[in-house]
């Protein structure tokens, strides 16, 4: 049993118990706020990190929140404070949230730091925005749980069930092949996104709450429920009170984020059909850790690992059908033999006993082992010539016929370039070609877009081509399907094997054989590489600058590289 920690040990005691000026002014200032010296002063002081702002509209319900949040804080005998964080809402922020992941992980850690906070909510879900508050948090290492946004509601057209991100990616290339009209349009705008809440299908935004909740930084149960539920304001209370005991009990991120935490947070990936997004941001936590990953972990994995969860863009169902079958919990106890189920969570019981009676209420939805959608993991991980350092493909939404292919390159040396040609009716491609985009990675772009689900181009639309294979060195929602090659690892940008592609090179693709090969001869090969020349960057000031002069490459989890160091390991503010 972990010891309880007294009122004077609470780190938030140094700014407020001594008897000394600035203390006291630390005090008279909190009272300024309307708060009594008993309200604060000796109870752990928690803060709310909320990701909420007006243009995020997935965290839309956060305001309300944190209200359910603060109520369990105060029931407990906490004291909490809201201290918001940069938000990364996916859709209208350009060019990339995950420009700003890092931006937002060192807020995170800065506001924990500077503050005096002895626990904290995390309060997130919008895509980069979980990552983000975690690798801060872990850095800090102070009590932390995870409160996720949780996803919207199905979405609804013409008697159709939509899914967010997978359905628009389908119907607009029905609109582009001139099948789907601009009313028909405007009505699926009007009903694929209608409450609060993440994309419900299996973005990266449920990806990365079922995976947090796999890792132990979240109650059982947590990560799928429905935004706009009542359930998911429980659970935001329940959050709260659950925090106080951690502070009490100082249980920190660095107790639950093990090894055998990270191999549970990857099997459940696998076994969800999550976004390829999961990778970046598992090897960036780890590492933020302490724990070194590799893509190879990953890939060993998926190959044990069946995917079970039928929701799209792998399956058919949404997140609202994966709640109601029974949610991760549910999930995880039909992976039972391949988890740890010692590992410790922060509701105070391990893994298995979190999942102990957990059962399926529809078993279409959350699949046995038996009868699994996929036998393998939605992630396959690749290397070869054109990407020694590896790239990634969700292999479970790809068409059977591409799993292995070999077409000619049709090379696209910016995403301004694919706009301008890709619909041209002379651009030289068929359906056997291989689509190639160049300069779109964490450098090249900078901050690695989703635009590695390339368009098909309007001719082949035309002609009921729906997946052909698609390279890039940059990512792609974690809603979007097909042949596409992502994270090619090293970029173009910095010289990558990917910059020395031509127009009419053949490309060698064989997912069951994890490989990704350039077929052009050394010689030539090297010829081109004499002859590159790296581009002028043209981020010349502020955090633009920062991230293209110490961002790390995709295999390495984009973090900055000046971020490495033991969670915990920067000095805490000296208080004069």
């Amino acid at each position: 049993m972990t010891a309880r920690k007294k009122p004077e040990d609470l780190r938030s005691f140094r700014w407020y118990g001594p008897d000394d000026l600035r203390s006291s002014t630390h005090r008279s200032r909190t009272k300024q706020m309307g708060y009594a010296q008993e309200e604060f002063q000796g109870r752990p002081v928690i803060a709310i990190i909320n990701t909420w702002n007006d243009l995020n509209s997935c965290h839309t319900h956060f305001p309300e929140r944190v209200t359910d949040i603060k109520r369990g804080i105060t029931q407990a005998g906490g004291f909490a404070v809201e201290l918001p964080a940069m938000s990364l809402g996916e859709v209208l922020m350009k060019p990339s949230t995950m420009l700003y992941r890092n931006f937002l992980a060192m807020e995170v850690e800065e506001l924990l730091r500077s503050n005096p906070v002895d626990g904290v909510v995390l309060l997130a879900g919008c895509d980069k925005t979980t990552p983000g508050v975690l690798m801060g948090a872990i850095s800090m290492n102070l009590p932390a749980i995870f409160v996720p946004a949780g996803p919207m509601l199905r979405g609804n057209w013409r008697g159709q069930t939509l899914g967010s991100g997978t359905d628009v990616w389908r119907y607009w290339a029905d609109r582009r092949a001139g099948k789907l009209d601009q009313a028909g349009w405007f009505e699926i705008e009007a009903g694929i996104a209608r409450s609060a809440g993440t994309c419900m299908t299996m973005g990266t935004a449920a990806t990365m709450m079922s995976l947090t909740e796999a890792l132990g930084l979240s109650l059982p149960g947590a990560s799928a429920i429905p935004a706009v539920d009542s359930n998911h304001r429980r659970m935001a209370s329940a959050s709260g009170r659950r925090i106080v005991n951690l502070v009490w009990q100082d249980r920190r991120p660095t107790d639950f984020l093990t090894p055998a935490a990270f191999d549970n947070a990857i099997t459940v990936d696998m076994a969800v059909g999550g976004s390829t997004n999961a990778i970046i941001h598992l090897v960036a936590l780890a590492r933020r850790a302490g724990i070194p990953l590799d893509l190879e972990h990953f890939d060993r994995i998926s190959k044990t690992v069946p995917l079970l969860a039928n929701i799209r863009p792998s399956g058919a169902y949404l997140m609202e059908d994966f709640y109601y079958a029974g949610g991760l919990p549910a999930l995880m106890a039909q992976l039972r033999d391949h988890l740890d189920l010692s590992a410790p969570t922060v509701s105070g019981a391990s893994l298995g006993e979190n999942i102990a009676g957990a059962e399926v209420y529809n078993d279409d939805v959350i699949r046995s082992i038996t009868n699994p959608v996929k036998q393998t993991g939605g992630t396959a991980i690749l290397r070869g010539n054109l990407a020694p350092d590896g790239c990634v493909i969700k292999q479970t939404a790809v068409e059977d016929h591409l799993l292995r292919h070999r077409g000619p390159a049709v090379v696209f040396v910016s995403m301004a370039d694919l706009k301008a040609r890709i619909d041209d009716d002379d651009l030289p491609v068929t359906p056997d070609s291989v689509l190639v985009l160049q300069n779109a990675g964490p450098v090249g772009a900078p901050g690695m877009p989703e635009w590695g689900q390339l368009p098909l181009p309007k001719k082949l639309l035309q002609q009921g081509v729906r997946d052909m294979v698609r390279i890039s060195d940059a990512r792609m929602s974690g809603t979007s399907y097909g042949a596409c090659v992502l994270h090619v690892s090293p970029e173009a940008a910095i010289g990558g094997p990917l910059a020395l592609v031509r127009d009419g090179d053949m490309i060698e693709l064989d997912i069951p054989g994890r490989r990704l090969e350039l077929l052009v001869d050394a010689a030539e090969l090297a010829r081109r590489r004499e002859a590159w020349q790296q581009a002028a960057m043209a981020q010349q000031r502020g955090y633009a600058r920062l991230y293209v002069e110490h961002v790390n490459q995709a295999h390495e989890g984009c973090d900055f590289d000046f971020l490495a160091g033991a969670p915990g390991s920067t000095p805490e503010p000296v208080i004069f």
